[in-house]
């Protein structure tokens, strides 16, 4: 089995359901012939005729479109090219998708994925670099996925895919094509709304997702030659949100980093970092510290490097809750 990217397993989930389940159509710009701005979708429409479809540069009728396919049986998955781009689609997404079981009494669902790349890292004009997740997890009714390595974006992508219910699946570009895994194609889904622990520890928790995973993984071994034994969390389904996991690792380490690469104000860490005021207070031997990206648009290019939190940020904000008397 050879080892691939995570576009290449976003590529290898798709191909999956669509050769294991009729209804499943994708639907994007310049995602036929061409496979995408990134080619999640390389060769897909050759292998499946009429079920890759291009569409209008609309992200608007992208979006209402698939909400119409879905509420008729069909599992259409959408791309957004970039998710500064989605902004358009946002009335379809929030008024339409996420309330259609709600709005029909259960008697309509909306088994639609819209797909995005995310997140800053190269070195492209900001509207190609946002981090807005926190808006969607705002949103009752909608599910913020979010994968961190080949294996779990293929696993998550078939989960979300058959997922009765609208999920954003947000991309994080940067590591598109940064590590590689084997990934089998076994049609195995991952859970949704469920984190993992990448690492266990016993000394601080580092929580995290997307594209910062492997900041921070780095930044754990490198505290271990310390001597300090760091737990590391892939939040991965941010809304909703699990919980459990969390406080259970916070009961354990009594610290806790979070890490993100989104603005700071209202983003998802303040979330955690809010349900561990009200949770774990008890537990905690520290003030909760957050690193995080910083409420400004994202600069542009060279400039990104100072945006996007570091390593040693990372570090800095871990050695201020360890000293923390």
């Amino acid at each position: 089995m050879s080892e691939i990217t995570l576009i290449e397993a976003v590529d290898q989930a798709l191909a999956y359901e669509l050769a294991n389940d009729e209804d499943v159509v994708l639907m994007g710009e310049d995602i036929g012939k061409n496979g995408g701005v990134f080619r999640a979708t390389e060769g897909l429409s050759e292998r499946f005729p009429g079920r890759v479809l291009d569409t209008p540069l609309a992200e608007s009728m992208i979006a209402g479109a698939a909400v119409g396919m879905a509420a008729q049986g069909l599992k259409p998955v959408a791309e957004i090219q970039f998710m500064g781009f989605i902004y358009s689609a946002v009335d379809q997404i929030i008024c339409h998708a996420a309330r259609l079981r709600n709005r029909t009494r259960g008697r309509l669902t909306c088994p639609l994925v819209i797909r995005a790349p995310f997140g800053g890292g190269i070195h492209a004009p900001e509207h190609h670099s946002e981090s807005t997740e926190a808006l969607f997890a705002h949103i009752p009714g909608l599910r913020v996925v979010i994968p961190s390595s080949p294996a779990r974006a293929y696993g998550l992508l078939l989960a979300a895919i058959r997922d009765p219910d609208p999920v954003i699946f947000l991309e994080p570009k940067r590591i598109y094509r940064m590590v590689k895994q084997n990934v089998p194609d076994s049609g195995k889904a991952l859970p949704l709304d469920q984190c993992f622990i990448l690492r266990e520890g016993s000394d601080i928790t580092l929580v995290t997702w997307g594209a910062m995973v492997h900041e921070t993984l780095r930044v754990a071994n490198q505290l271990a030659d310390q001597g300090i034994e760091a737990e590391v969390i892939d939040v991965a389904t941010v809304k909703p949100l699990d919980m459990q996991t969390i406080l259970q690792s916070i009961q354990k380490t009594g610290r806790c980093v979070i890490i993100h690469e989104a603005a700071r104000h209202c983003g998802v860490g303040a979330e955690i970092a809010a349900n561990l005021a009200e949770k774990a207070l008890t537990s905690l031997f520290a003030p909760v510290q957050r690193v995080t990206g910083y409420d400004t648009i994202m600069p542009y290019f060279k400039m990104e490097k100072h945006y996007m939190p570091s390593e040693a940020r990372i570090r800095r904000a871990v050695m201020d809750v360890m000293e923390y008397a």
